[in-house]
Order: C-alpha cells, then structure tokens, then sequence
C-alpha cells in the first residue's frame, strides 16, 4: 500500500492548480456537446427548404435557427441601424440593420449585411435603398447579448456593437412580442444593386475545438499530479507497503 504524508506548501499551491485544470478539461469537454448541437442545428435547418414568416412563427422561432426564412414587406430606411467595428476583406465598416415592415404590420429586424464606412451615409448608396415591396430571403438569428468586456451599445447615437432586438424593434415602431423578439434575419448573398450592403455575413463554418483543449488541461492535471507525487518520492514523504523511502 501506497501512504502518502503531503508536504504543506506544495499541496497548497498544487491542489488549486489541480482542480482548476481538471474542472477546465471537463468544462471544455461540456461545452464540446453544446457546440455539437449548434453545429448539428445549422447542418439540419441549413439543409431545409426556406419557409415564410408565418410558418417560423407557429412555434418557437429559435427551433428554426440558421434557418432560411423568406419575408416580403418595405424596408424603413430611415430607421437603419449601424452594428459598429465590423470588418470585410480588410476594410473597415459596418453592418446595416434595417426594420422590415410586412403587410400585416408585423415588424422584423434584417440585418442587409456589411457597408464600407466611406458608404454609411444612405445617400452614398442609393441604388441598394429599394424602395415598395420587397422578396427577401434571411438566415434566423438568436437575439444577441453583450459579451464581456464588449462596448455597450450607444442608441442614442446610433451605434450597436450588438443586435438588442426588444429595443431596436421599439424604436422602428414595432409591438412587443415575444417571438418577434427573440430573433432577427441575417441577409443571404443576393446582391443589392449598387453591391452594398454585401449579404452573407452568416458565419456557418464555426470550429470545435474543444476536445484538444480539453485534452491539453488534462493533460496538465495529470502532469501536475505526477510532479506532486514524483516531489514527494525524492523527500521521502511516499512510503510503499511497510518500507520507508528516506531522502539521505
């Protein structure tokens, strides 16, 4: 039998060190199915045939996520919303998010896609403004949330780092709805006159990682732990079945 009499100081700096990597390796592990699942939801709803708003809306919205959705309505082009420090192809920009009012009334938050910042002024992109009835095609969104240490949106100024749903729908005039709310579309890559805004900004081809880095805080655990108790052989504090292994 294996006893072991642990030495004070490093156990207090090791066991933290211990569970803390173990815990990641595990919490990595976890967070390997729930990106699973994202990825196994854009695969199927990507896969199937678009359907109309009102056949997103007879249920949850979100079980239709990545999904494709065809919405006809006008845009309302003087309540555009500006997603802030976006980027494409190396050049700095935004995203245009603009209310899509349909016959019935219902208002719906499309996101048109990215806008050059030398073009954020409407009147510079004129052509890609349509005016009546719109055919639009858009990807289901999840409302978003602030990420940490991300900038807090500005509506005042008209400046979002994330698409707040609930608000921006208020203040293009729509009702509050909990479905309504709870997504919005993102542009496919039809082209808009004029080429801006450019659609297809949905990024589908997210990576999963998480299984290396799970195995590399294992490893680390396990590493940390041979140390521990490769330490305490060398100072004789590991004694084996009845025989004392003594540090001369």
């Amino acid at each position: 039998m294996i006893r072991l009499r642990p030495a004070l100081w490093p156990t207090l700096i090791s066991l933290p060190i211990f569970v803390v990597s173990l815990g990641l390796g595990v919490w990595q592990m976890e967070r390997r199915e729930w990106k699973r699942d994202i990825l196994d939801r854009i695969a199927t709803n990507q896969a199937a045939a678009p359907i109309t708003l009102d056949e997103l809306l007879q249920g949850d919205p979100l079980r239709f996520e990545y999904g494709r959705v065809k919405i006809a309505g006008s845009f309302l082009h003087d309540r555009e919303f500006y997603l802030a420090a976006r980027s494409l192809k190396n050049t700095v920009g935004l995203q245009v998010v603009t209310p899509v009012k349909t016959d019935d009334g219902k208002v719906v938050l499309f996101d048109r896609g990215f806008v050059p910042q030398e073009k954020k002024d409407p009147a510079r992109r004129a052509e890609g403004q349509l005016a009546g009835t719109v055919q639009l095609t858009g990807i289901v969104r999840r409302n978003q949330e602030q990420r940490q240490f991300a900038p807090d949106n500005a509506p005042d100024r008209n400046v979002w780092f994330h698409v707040d749903v609930p608000l921006m729908r208020s203040m293009a005039g729509g009702k509050p709805d909990p479905k309504l709310d709870a997504f919005f579309l993102e542009a496919d890559a039809a082209p808009n006159p004029g080429g801006v805004p450019v659609g297809g900004q949905t990024r589908l081809d997210i990576p999963n990682d998480h299984l290396q880095y799970a195995i590399t805080w294992l490893l680390l655990a396990a590493a940390l732990a041979g140390v521990y108790l490769a330490y305490h052989w060398e100072n004789g504090r590991l004694t084996v079945a009845g025989r004392t292994k003594v540090k001369t």
